[in-house]
């Protein structure tokens, strides 16, 4: 059986090492520029709104102020997440990245049920908007210093593959749409004085906050409930397996995900007279091919000799007919 890939301090390879240190920098550097931009954010904000009293506006500050917990709890959660695997957590604490972006939808709806209950006062209560200038000046400030920031979080999602910065990065995302409605509103009210467009934009507003936070919580459920890997994903897993000459098949196939790394198992089917030194290779062959397309992965074979039937550890209620679960060469 193929020893599986640990990550680790430990390691002597230097070039293993500095690709650690450079995603543990990219993550830290990505998590201080979420903070200390929103934490600008809203003291801006929180000024054009005292003197704008505009709830669109306040519906930017309520999502800043959410921004600035959001991006401490996941400046914490990146460093649950790099910490090694040690004797108590033998799987590393890469579930530490979907806790922190579950955390991060409570936020995010809670701020959208407060907007949204704001604006249902609103609209029983139409109130005229003061300074729109400073107001719109603020929300073109917020949204150019907002883009920066995305796209340093845009880069360092590629380099690293992080959910919990990517799942920043869609909040952020939300939140240049949100300045960029509010300045539409500000704009209706000081030009045509439609005092109704405040809250309808703030409407708007709630509602689409609330699907990206339900949407964001699904995703983070899957990843903590162990969901499988995509079909497509674990379709090309057994390709790369299955395109070495030696295997005739693969069955029991099992994929998860935690944080940036993912975990592969699955049984092997080799020819039954191959010596256990020659099934050892063929498996420590493909863990390097895994590794190449899937660098983050920890992997695990079964050597099967082929045309045993034999289901290990398999519960019975398991849908064997899912894509990926196994697969055979053609005769």
């Amino acid at each position: 059986m193929a020893e599986p890939q640990r990550e680790g301090p430990a390691s002597d390879d230097p070039d293993t090492v500095t690709a650690s240190e450079r995603t543990a920098r990219l993550l830290r550097a990505a998590t201080y520029a979420s903070v200390v931009t929103a934490a600008g954010l809203v003291v801006l904000k929180l000024g054009a709104w005292w003197l704008t009293h505009s709830v669109s506006l306040l519906s930017t500050l309520v999502d800043s102020l959410l921004d600035v917990a959001a991006s401490v709890i996941n400046l914490l959660a990146i460093r649950a997440a790099l910490t090694p695997a040690d004797h108590d957590h033998r799987f590393g604490h890469g579930k530490a990245e979907p806790l922190a972006a579950l955390g991060q939808s409570a936020f995010i709806g809670g701020s959208a049920v407060f907007l949204l209950l704001e604006v249902s006062q609103r609209f029983l209560d139409p109130r005229p908007i003061e300074a729109t200038t400073v107001g719109i000046a603020v929300m073109v400030f917020s949204i150019a210093a907002t883009l920066a920031l995305l796209q340093f979080q845009k880069y360092v999602i590629r380099e690293t593959g992080s959910l919990v910065i990517e799942a920043d990065a869609l909040h952020f995302s939300v939140d240049v749409l949100v300045n960029a409605s509010v300045i539409v509103a500000l704009l209706l009210v000081a030009q045509f004085g439609w005092l109704l467009a405040d809250p309808l934009f703030g409407l708007g507003i709630g509602v689409y906050i609330l699907w990206n936070a339900w949407k964001l919580m699904r995703s983070s459920l899957d990843m903590l409930m162990d969901r499988e890997l995509a079909d497509d994903e674990r379709t090309k897993i057994s390709r790369i397996i299955l395109a070495n000459e030696e295997v005739c098949g693969l069955h029991d196939l099992r994929t998860r995900s935690s944080g940036r790394q993912i975990f592969v198992q699955c049984h092997v089917e080799l020819d039954g007279d191959m010596s256990l030194a020659a099934a050892h290779a063929v498996t420590d062959r493909i863990e390097v091919q895994l590794e190449e397309a899937y660098p983050q992965a920890e992997i695990l074979f079964h050597q099967d000799p082929h045309g045993i039937e034999e289901r290990h550890g398999v519960p019975e209620n398991l849908d064997m007919d899912q894509p990926g679960d196994a697969f055979s060469k053609p005769q």
